[in-house]
């Protein structure tokens, strides 16, 4: 286990560094004038070349290169170009707000997607395997935004002229602040996600699981008198889940990184919001941050699904 987890780190570090490279290639190598958009369409080349000079943007960019990656090592993220705020900073104040979409909505589209594939793998063919598939088909090829904006008017528009005001007006409320209105104020988010995604597991849980029921040793189980909930839920879904779990760890890695659909017609100023406000501006240093984090999640989510593989089925072994 040591060795398997000494291994993935390192993997995940090079993988890591392979990210940075290649974000900064695409973002300092091409041709972008920063310094002149700062300073304004009426600047004197003068101002121009103080701004670059102040920004280290003057320099070669291997130096730049070198002396990014010595500031990462340190913590350092750099400084937002437009208000000279930490990128670290920015972060900080973004990562809470897509987490807490993401996370929430993962749990919902979780259960159901789980709950409604197994119902329908132990009944194919029925008028309830069928009923799901074209729901699960529905949501799956519903755009999130046009979900969303449906959500939204029905919800929260008709709802609060009808005089119903259970929605709070304006996006994201703080945990801390009040945990009630937090929670309100993420619902149609949450609901928004976890329908598009539940389609997905609804089908991926009802095919893999199907697969399982009928491998020998289901069989065999079933022809020693065990019962039919328990030969499904503790021999036949366990092993199932293998490839939900793979599935969940990309999906919660990548909506970690920023839901930026969802934000954006919700009002959420998130790690989507800020990446997409950053490469509008050619913000540099808030665009590897938040790529940074993006990929330290996927990482990290992936190296949990590898461990929880022996722990879900004991024919896998972590070598």
């Amino acid at each position: 286990m040591l060795r398997f987890l000494v291994r993935r780190v390192l993997l995940g570090i090079l993988v890591l560094f392979l990210t940075v490279s290649l974000v900064f290639a695409l973002f300092y190598v091409y041709p972008s004038d920063v310094a002149r958009t700062l300073a304004g369409r009426q600047a004197t080349p003068e101002t121009i070349a103080l701004i670059k000079a102040r920004l280290g943007l003057d320099q070669p960019t291997y130096v730049q290169y070198g002396r990014y990656l010595w500031n990462l090592l340190h913590g350092n993220l750099g400084y937002d170009y437009y208000h000279n705020v930490p990128v670290t900073q920015i972060i900080a104040t973004a990562l809470p707000k897509t987490v807490s979409i993401a996370l929430g909505a993962s749990v919902i589209w979780l259960l159901l997607g789980v709950l409604n594939g197994v119902l329908s793998a132990v009944r194919p063919r029925s008028v309830a395997d069928r009923t799901l598939t074209v729901f699960s088909l529905f949501f799956y090829s519903l755009p999130t935004f046009v979900l969303g904006l449906t959500l939204l008017y029905f919800f929260y528009f008709k709802l609060t002229i009808a005089g119903i005001t259970f929605f709070p007006p304006g996006g994201y409320v703080n945990l801390a602040d009040d945990p009630f209105t937090w929670f309100r104020s993420l619902i149609l988010p949450w609901l928004t996600l976890a329908l598009v995604q539940a389609a997905l597991y609804t089908r991926l849980t009802r095919g893999s699981l199907l697969d399982v029921l009928g491998e020998d040793y289901i069989r065999t189980a079933r022809s020693k008198g065990l019962g039919e909930r328990r030969v499904v839920y503790r021999h036949g879904l366990r092993s199932a889940l293998t490839p939900i779990v793979t599935q969940f760890g990309i999906d919660l890695g990548v909506l970690v990184g920023g839901v930026v659909v969802t934000e954006s017609v919700f009002g959420i100023d998130g790690m989507g919001f800020e990446a997409v406000r950053a490469i509008n501006d050619q913000n540099s240093p808030v665009i590897i941050g938040v790529v940074i984090v993006a990929a330290g999640a996927v990482v990290v989510a992936n190296i949990v699904v590898d461990m929880l593989y022996a722990v879900l089925d004991p024919r896998v072994r972590l070598n």
